[in-house]
């Protein structure tokens, strides 16, 4: 046995022959790559060499240039040293701006459903492993969706995760398409930060919480969870004493913290929105990157490319939008003097696809009938426990739940845990509120009876929503012996548009040519093809009955078409068949076969008298064809 094993002395002979050759790489790699500060002029000129830019160490040791003060190296400074190209002084600002690039840490490897296997830099990991960002983990990205959907399950902390990597992708793809832009490590940190934290502010249950929770329970409060998010971006640095991690990383603060808020919510002041450039975080010539996080823009951001893959992923629905070919062809054109992302001419077709399915989403998915209604139980079951349930803050101060986005404490503690909070609580107080909620669990829930559409836009206010249900319950069709109440409805209205509202948002959209990349174009719609919308938005406005007995619905449906008869709305889809004495009333609901060749009129009054089973029904003579008014 003892003549098998490899003498000791073997063993060390080998140790020493590997050990040094890995000591030698590690350290040479750091030595480069980290701690450049520590430089002397000599080794500032052998990395001038290693990169074929020997020619000019000579001048660096003229004026004792050491790896301190690379960072501050400009190309006006670079110019009074005596090095003449522009050309040279813009490779030389490359070659040391790469001593700072992301690549040069250690990253940390993150495998995701969407995107693969993603990397991510120490400092997001740091800020990834806080608790006011580990408290996305119990937010669902699409709030009630889940509960009609079974595999929207997912959270809004993958979600933060993925824009964070794909704003890392677009900065980077920028950068070495585009070594002139001069972009950082400290840029690309800050974008990448701004992606992670964009969301941080959600509520329970993500939209529903500022879209219609606090609405209802502070109406007169303009909030959403873009402040939250950049509040609870402060509350995070501090809490966990990042200021000096960001630091070691190479982020200068204030000014950075600044940046990523204003790529969140963009400028930080209402005296700011004054001025010609309105933010602080970075200089009019870097106006491209905030157009990366959430581009007010043209609405073409990662925080979209992220949600749609995912979002598709999770509810089974095909994703027709790919955001690595708007990769492959981003690049930066300078626009009117500003610097603006663009893409290629060839491209505008697939924008058009990109907001079609963010339209898709929202019609079958986000706004499906059923997700609405359970989110508006839930909301009426959190107004009613909302005087009852307390939540620490800081300080040990206790606030209700539409109190905690004062204190991020608090607000760390509220996610959608809360609905099993109430529902399993033993305070009697909160007994209308379990009602609701098991209601839920049990789906006993409001039924929809009928979805229309207005002609105009409505600026939609909590009090005409309470107009309006009771317009619905004073609609009581001649005939309906059942009354109902205002209380007994709800109405929901829904905004359906590109990301713009009624603009079309590829308008606002740069774009170059193969032949001249630097030249910046627009592409209007009739360019592209005589297919696409002519509208870009539209309201639908729906309808809910808290009774849910055959009997009510029945004739809560009758209340809602003469409703919409009343308010000149269109006619529900299923109107003729809820109440087909009521339709054929309204002359521009009369069915009409467009593909009929004769005279509509025909088929119109036919259509009528079947609608109407076979009863008479008034008509307009001179609407009949001539060969039968005879």
């Amino acid at each position: 046995m003892d003549s098998r094993k490899r003498p000791r002395e073997e063993l060390l002979s080998v140790e020493i022959l590997k050990t040094p050759d890995k000591r030698i790489i590690t350290a040479g790699k750091r030595k480069e790559e980290g701690n450049f500060k520590h430089w002397d002029t000599e080794e500032t000129c052998s990395y001038l060499r290693q990169h074929g830019l020997g020619e000019w160490e000579q001048r660096f040791r003229e004026q004792k240039i050491t790896g301190l003060g690379l960072r501050y190296l400009t190309e006006l400074q670079l110019e009074k040293m005596g090095i003449e190209p522009l050309g040279s002084r813009l490779e030389i600002l490359h070659c040391f701006s790469k001593l700072w690039q992301i690549s040069s840490e250690c990253m940390k490897v993150f495998n995701d459903p969407i995107h693969g296997h993603i990397e991510l830099h120490p400092l997001l990991v740091h800020i990834i492993d806080t608790p006011q960002f580990q408290r996305l983990r119990h937010i669902k990205q699409l709030g009630a969706t889940y509960m009609v959907f079974p595999g929207a399950a997912h959270n809004r902390f993958e979600h933060c995760i993925g824009v964070g990597y794909l704003a890392g992708c677009l900065v980077q793809a920028l950068n070495d398409r585009q070594p002139e832009l001069l972009i950082t490590k400290r840029d690309i940190l800050c974008v990448q930060i701004a992606g992670l934290c964009h969301d941080l502010g959600h509520g329970p249950f993500s939209h529903m919480f500022d879209g219609l929770f606090i609405p209802k329970v502070r109406p007169g409060l303009k909030w959403k969870h873009e402040e939250a998010s950049v509040q609870m971006f402060d509350h995070l640095v501090k809490a966990n004493n990042l200021e000096g991690v960001m630091e070691e990383h190479g982020l200068s603060l204030p000014k950075d913290l600044i940046f990523i808020k204003e790529q969140i919510i963009g400028p930080l002041d209402s005296i700011s929105l004054a001025k010609k450039w309105p933010y602080k975080g970075r200089s009019e010539e870097k106006a491209f990157l905030f157009e990366i996080v959430a581009n007010k823009r043209t609405g073409i951001d990662v925080d979209k490319w992220d949600y749609f893959a995912r979002d598709c992923y999770h509810l089974g629905i095909q994703n027709n939008s790919d955001y690595r070919r708007f990769l492959k062809f981003a690049r930066v054109c300078d626009v009117k003097g500003k610097k603006h992302i663009c893409t290629r001419d060839k491209e505008v077709g697939d924008l058009y696809d990109m907001f079609h399915t963010r339209n898709c989403l929202h019609r079958r998915a986000y706004q499906h009938k059923v997700g609405n209604v359970i989110e508006v139980m839930i909301t009426e079951a959190l107004v009613k426990a909302d005087p009852y349930v307390q939540i620490r803050g800081s300080s040990g101060k206790m606030f209700r739940i539409s109190e905690a986005i004062e204190d991020m404490e608090a607000y760390t503690k509220l996610t959608d845990h809360i609905f099993e909070q109430i529902l399993y609580s033993s305070d009697p107080r909160l007994s209308e509120a379990q009602d609701i909620l098991q209601n839920i669990i049990c789906r006993r829930l409001y039924k929809c009876v009928g979805q229309t559409t207005p002609d105009s836009h409505y600026d939609v206010s909590q009090e005409m929503l309470c107009m309006w249900a009771r317009e619905v319950s004073e609609s009581k069709p001649d005939g309906t012996e059942v009354d109902l109440m205002p209380k007994d409805f709800v109405v929901n209205v829904i905004c359906m548009d590109y990301g713009m509202k009624e603009k079309n948002p590829v308008n606002n959209v740069y774009f170059y040519c193969k032949n001249d990349p630097t030249k910046a174009i627009k592409i209007r719609k009739n360019q592209v093809s005589k297919l696409l919308p002519e509208r870009f938005a539209e309201q639908l406005i729906r309808v809910y009955c808290k009774k849910t007995d055959e009997r009510n619905l029945e004739v809560a449906k009758k209340y809602f078409v003469q409703w919409c008869m009343n308010r000149n709305f269109s006619k529900p889809q299923d109107g003729d068949v809820t109440a087909p004495e009521l339709t054929p009333l309204k002359h521009d609901w009369q069915n009409k076969d467009d593909d009929d060749d004769e005279d509509d009129s025909d088929g119109d009054v036919r259509g009528r008298v079947m609608l109407n089973r076979g009863k008479p029904v008034k008509t307009n003579l001179f609407h009949l064809p001539r060969e039968k008014t005879s």
